[in-house]
């Protein structure tokens, strides 16, 4: 896969995401219980192709407010360690104070760039990463610092989104704010939520970066909620990409813009609730 092009600023991205992921990360642990409910499947499956055993060292990249951390520190027991890390150091602090509450002292949390790991060769022996790969500029750079800090024999497994077309829950509400903030088209190889669905994309990736036998399954992640309103009010505190895309807009017009987006979205109400179509692609590779 090719790297973003030079117009493309990558550290002004970088930035932006850190800041917007220090503001929002709170949102992202109130809302834990429902994200965990769309995402817990896919978590597991991920966690299933790491092998993760106990006693494992693991590195958990954009661990976000502890997920899947969490999980994988119950894999691999009191006699394991998980090194949780996200760009964020105000999320990595949610992550911290989840582990705590939860008597996990076998997690540690570090703010780091998950591009440029500031870890020793082959330290770890499964690397995780959860709807984070596809948002870093330079996935290859990534996977092959991953792969860096992993021990022979070591695994990587992550989760990305597939498609547009099969992600509906982020394809029009991302629509809707492109047109209504006047985006220019993604610069090809720009990270986004679908950077890494398309056909074959995630296995190039695994390879480019030195991986072998990667794994790539479909997973269905439907996401429910008693109605578009309460789905767009996780979307517009949890979902920081689609704040960062329309950061330049007045307050008034974002809350114009998530209107809209809420209109939009009301096709998806039933009798028994809300139900938006998405999927996340599990794919996992061995050093």
């Amino acid at each position: 896969m090719a790297e973003p092009p030079p117009s493309f600023d990558a550290a002004k991205y970088k930035n932006a995401q850190r800041e917007r992921w220090n503001e929002d990360g709170a949102a992202w642990r109130r809302w834990s219980p429902t994200l965990e409910r769309w995402y817990g499947e896919v978590t597991r499956q991920m966690l299933d192709l790491a092998r993760l055993q106990l006693g494992q060292r693991i590195l958990d990249v954009a661990a976000g407010a502890g997920e899947p951390a969490v999980s994988a520190a119950a894999r691999v027991g009191p006699s394991g360690y998980v090194l949780a890390t996200d760009l964020s150091e105000g999320i990595v602090e949610l992550a911290r104070q989840v582990a705590r509450e939860r008597g996990l002292d076998q997690v540690e949390t570090r703010a780091m760039d998950g591009e440029k790991l500031d870890l020793p060769d082959a330290s770890f022996d499964a690397v995780l990463c959860r709807l984070g790969l596809m948002y870093m500029p330079h996935p290859v750079t990534a996977l092959r610092e991953w792969r860096r800090a992993l021990r022979a024999g070591g695994r990587v497994a992550v989760v990305v989104f597939s498609t547009p077309e099969r992600n509906d829950w982020g394809a029009v509400p991302a629509a809707i704010i492109r047109r209504r903030a006047q985006l220019p088209p993604p610069v090809p190889g720009q990270p986004g939520p679908f950077s890494l669905g398309g056909s074959g994309v995630l296995a190039g990736v695994f390879r480019e970066a030195g991986f072998a036998d990667p794994e790539v399954r479909a997973v269905p992640v439907p996401l429910r909620a008693a109605s578009a309103a309460e789905y767009v009010r996780v979307a517009r505190e949890a979902f920081g990409s689609f704040n960062v895309m329309m950061a330049h807009l007045s307050p008034p017009e974002r809350e114009s813009v998530w209107n809209e987006v809420a209109d939009s979205l009301r096709s998806f109400e039933t009798s028994g609730g809300f139900e938006v179509p998405g999927e996340c692609l599990v794919g996992a590779a061995t050093k």
